[in-house]
């Protein structure tokens, strides 16, 4: 396999490998968000050597996919088949035609949109099941089958009731790209960047591929902004409607609740985003968030002192902040060179450092590698307080509870200068230090992190306030 070809995505080279290599049939569940490149990475991987192949039709009707599959089955055969009556007749077509081909490899055979094939009423997941335990399962394939909608997924194929119930071998959820994984992918594109560039590139677009793959070389990570995101033909200046319609029914509500969460960076409970959207606290908001969750638009945590209840949720879709907190913005549309003017905007600095903790949220892995923490026990959550006649208020966005006896209080600073160390700043972080360990009562000892884009000015004396400091090199780890 030509896997140069294919940026990152290591553990699922893995698993595909490891399934043209095993000795039985192998069922491999893709799910993730739309954009993410499932596709993509299955066709590459697998350079297009399908025995059989399906990708379902939008909206399309039973008839439409009935008739999709007899065209694609016409083509791989080589002659003119019969439009089958269900999707029985379908699949004992396929065996049919799969039993003709000898060869010792494995048959390969990819079904995409998988929630768009199971049109209503269809039995197609019925049959789907009794294609794999009646005849696949003991002839050498590898199923590999995708889908954008991933609680679908999840719900119908991994957590079947029926015939495909426990019949995955593999899954494969596919996550954005990693800053690492978007810088390689930007050299391949010869796209010039820095690591601050990129950063930026990643906290506006999110670590999309397909998004990075917009952008062209010969223009500035600025220009290639402002021409995606906010010129009146721009590509993704109206993506964020398509995105959550082309996923979710009645994607409204999805789109409300993302919406509060937007509001409110250290995330809302259940109540609260109820309250916000006017949407009712019972099953539907709770499908709503499953949907949401799974889809990696967001994430449940919980806050450092409510461990067993008071769970938060968090927007951590780079893109949807992005979109919310600018590019919806009537003021900056049409305009020219909008990105580069907004740089002193308090709109952009309040964004700045939003996405900023969101992108190290969501390299967690990668603080904890270089805090040498990988290897002990320890969980992310957060703190706040709202202050009372004894103490101010505070917020720690980001928290570590070590098994070590350590609690790391992280300070995450978006600076495009090394980061300058004031007294008074100083003198604020240690009375955060005093607050929290007076309102925990904690006996583990306080670690002060420092996680910036350059670092801290050198001349600066800190270790008696700020413990580790980390930069964009750490951030940038490929683990």
């Amino acid at each position: 396999m030509k896997e140069n070809l294919l940026i990152g995505r290591k553990k699922q080279k893995e698993i595909f490998r490891d399934a043209i290599k095993s000795n039985r049939s192998e069922f491999i569940v893709v799910y993730g968000r739309r954009r993410v490149g499932k596709t993509y990475l299955i066709k590459t991987y697998f350079k297009n050597k399908f025995d059989y192949e399906l990708t379902g039709i939008q909206n399309g009707s039973l008839s439409d996919q009935l008739e999709n599959f007899k065209e694609k089955l016409s083509e791989q055969i080589g002659e003119e088949v019969a439009k089958p009556k269900n999707w029985m007749s379908a699949f004992t077509m396929l065996k049919k035609y799969l039993s003709s081909k000898k060869k010792k490899q494995k048959k390969l055979i990819f079904l995409d949109e998988l929630p768009w094939i199971d049109t209503h009423k269809s039995k197609f997941l019925g049959m789907l099941g009794h294609f794999w335990n009646d005849w696949a399962l003991y002839n050498n394939v590898v199923l590999v089958v995708c889908g954008s909608a991933a609680s679908w997924m999840i719900k119908n194929v991994l957590n079947n009731k029926g015939g495909l119930h426990n019949r995955a071998t593999q899954y494969v959820s596919l996550e954005p790209f990693t800053l690492s994984e978007t810088e390689q992918f930007l050299k391949a594109k010869k796209i010039k960047a820095n690591r601050y560039q990129i950063v930026q590139i990643y906290m506006a677009l999110g670590g999309i591929p397909y998004y990075l793959e917009l952008l062209k070389p010969q223009q500035s990570i600025p220009q290639n902004i402002d021409r995606l995101c906010f010129e009146s033909n721009g590509f993704l200046r109206d993506e964020f409607d398509r995105l959550y319609k082309s996923l979710f029914d009645k994607a409204e509500n999805h789109i409300a609740v993302v919406k509060a969460l937007a509001s409110k960076w250290k995330g809302l409970t259940r109540k609260e985003i109820a309250t916000i959207t006017g949407l009712s606290d019972g099953g539907g908001l709770t499908k709503i968030l499953e949907e949401l969750e799974k889809s990696a638009f967001i994430q449940t945590y919980f806050p450092f002192d409510k461990k067993k209840k008071g769970s938060l949720f968090r927007l951590t879709d780079n893109f949807s902040l992005f979109y919310l907190k600018l590019i919806s913005q009537r003021g900056l549309r049409n305009q020219e060179n909008v990105f580069l003017k907004i740089f002193t905007n308090q709109k952009f600095k309040i964004w700045c450092g939003y996405a900023f903790e969101n992108t190290c949220f969501i390299h967690s892995r990668q603080v904890s590698r270089a805090l040498g923490i990988s290897s002990i026990i320890h969980e992310y959550s957060s703190y706040q307080f709202s202050g009372n006649k004894t103490y101010d208020g505070i917020q720690i966005d980001l928290l570590i509870d070590r098994a070590d006896g350590i609690i790391n209080l992280c300070e995450v600073k978006f600076s495009k200068a090394l980061f300058k160390l004031t007294s008074s700043y100083k003198t604020n972080l240690v009375e955060r230090e005093d607050t929290f360990e007076s309102l925990t009562k904690t006996k583990k000892t306080i670690f002060t992190t420092l996680i910036t884009t350059q670092g801290l000015h050198q001349s600066e004396e800190h270790l008696d306030v700020i413990q580790n400091v980390l930069t964009l090199e750490d951030l940038f780890m490929d683990i």
